[in-house]
């Protein structure tokens, strides 16, 4: 059981938040781009409702099972196509975030693969915001919703 209920003891911030992701979904960042941060960085954080919530997401919009098998292992994966490597690269940076933050280098294969600053700007919002998510899940003990 869940330490909190969030949307119903702090309703306008949780709504908030919810606004927050809608506009996100709606940005130009493909839909399997988003899922595939999304699940990344709560497998990083620990955070097992995102998971759960996340790899269904994303069969929904076409991932396959061993792709996001294949997940947790990214870099040893052919599966991953180089843009998809970028955004995981950032995600993973910007999650731990260490003394540097996210280097240059990093930061120079996400501006390669993704050209358009829109897409850019999304998988930085993407990242911050499931961190944001993960943050409240893992604290609060979120369990998976039944399938």
């Amino acid at each position: 059981m869940s330490r909190l209920n969030m949307p119903e003891l702090a309703p306008e911030v949780y709504k908030a938040w919810a606004t927050a992701d809608m506009h996100i979904r709606r940005g130009p960042l493909s839909g399997v781009v988003r899922e595939l941060v999304k699940i990344r960085v709560s497998q990083v954080n620990g955070c097992l409702f995102c998971i759960d919530m996340h790899t269904t997401e994303a069969r929904k919009e076409g991932e396959t099972e061993q792709r996001i098998y294949h997940l947790s292992a990214w870099r040893e994966s052919t599966l991953f196509t180089d843009q998809e490597k970028a955004a995981l690269e950032y995600a993973e940076a910007a999650t731990e975030l260490g003394p540097h933050g996210v280097g240059d280098e990093i930061w120079s294969a996400v501006e390669k693969h993704f050209p358009d600053e829109g897409e850019r700007a999304g998988l930085v919002a993407i990242t911050a915001q499931i961190n944001l998510w993960n943050r409240l899940g893992v604290p609060l003990r979120l369990e998976p919703l039944p399938h």
